[in-house]
């Protein structure tokens, strides 16, 4: 799958007359940002999980999206992003909903290269940038991880998706669920709603966020918790639109720790967007600030790569 092109959201506020009057290209890189948000862990976690229908993939349990979108509706989608997806019959509605709800194909392969590569986890600072369904820093989580944040652009994602997920695998019972490494569910998905049992200890090493890349890094150096730069940080299927490269590329700068380490996925181009691997490393180039390098290529279905990146 690749993403697909959608016309832009409603504006999210009164633009000033001269506004009308700029050209297309121009408009179309006036994207709204989202506010940054950090969202609570609640005390009562079979709340997470009510309603909740759970799959397995690569021996982790997961939201059923397809469930998700038919029952997110109303409050527990303020956003109003399932409805919108849904209508407009995209994955992308750019500065909207930037395809949260969606497992893509590249998070696959990086967790693939996790065990390719032995990329070790132990004790380090995690961020899954782009998260959607959180399972790069769930993989970190249960490669014993010292704390692993969660970001995402939607809070509908966050909330609806992403904590599920995390604690789902926290528990024994979501571990337990799946052996196989097909990226199909390894075995039916329960109907029933799950219960939280254990280990919220887990989630003690978590932090969650959505909102706009630029605003959650402010919140993240300006909170009043202490935050550390990150050793690793994961993202996947990230650089498909080339208007967000400079936002992106600036987060990394500010929250990845000068030893640190990013691992990319992505497919080498995103047809009817216009970014992909190779855009991105000119970019990359282009600032000299960081030094990339493609570590795996796949080439089943569309070309696919992993890039990993760290300070010169």
């Amino acid at each position: 799958k690749s993403r697909e092109t959608a016309s832009p959201g409603a504006d999210c506020s009164p633009k000033p007359a001269a506004a009308e009057h700029r050209d297309e290209a121009a408009s179309k890189k006036n994207l709204c940002v989202k506010a940054a948000k950090e969202h609570s862990i609640p005390k009562d976690l079979t709340k997470v999980l009510e309603n909740k229908v759970m799959e397995t993939v690569m021996d982790l349990s997961h939201v059923k999206l397809s469930v998700v979108e038919m029952t997110c509706l109303g409050d527990a989608d303020t956003e109003g992003i399932v409805s919108k997806s849904v209508s407009s019959h995209s994955d992308l509605i750019p500065g909207v909903y930037e395809g949260g709800l969606k497992i893509w194909e590249c998070t696959f392969d990086l967790m693939d290269y996790f065990s390719e590569a032995g990329i070790e986890f132990t004790n380090k600072t995690v961020l899954d940038l782009g998260c959607g369904a959180g399972l790069l820093g769930i993989a970190a989580l249960q490669g014993d991880a010292a704390r692993v944040h969660f970001q995402d652009y939607n809070s509908t994602v966050i909330d609806e998706i992403t904590l599920p997920n995390v604690v789902a695998n926290c528990t024994g019972e979501g571990r337990r669920m799946g052996r196989g490494k097909d990226t199909k569910a390894s075995q039916p998905p329960s109907k029933r709603p799950r219960k939280a049992q254990g280990s919220p200890d887990v989630l003690s090493r978590c932090r969650f966020f959505s909102g706009e890349w630029s605003q959650v890094s402010q919140l993240l150096l300006n909170s009043n918790q202490p935050c550390s730069k990150y050793d690793v940080i994961l993202t996947s299927e990230t650089i498909y639109n080339p208007d967000y490269y400079g936002a992106l590329h600036d987060t990394l700068a500010q929250l990845l720790d000068r030893n640190g380490r990013v691992y990319l996925a992505s497919k080498v181009h995103y047809f009817g967007v216009g970014g992909g691997v190779y855009l991105f490393e000119k970019f990359i180039e282009e600032k000299n600030v960081f030094r990339s390098s493609i570590v795996k290529t796949i080439d089943q279905g569309l070309q696919r790569c992993i890039m990993e990146i760290a300070f010169k």
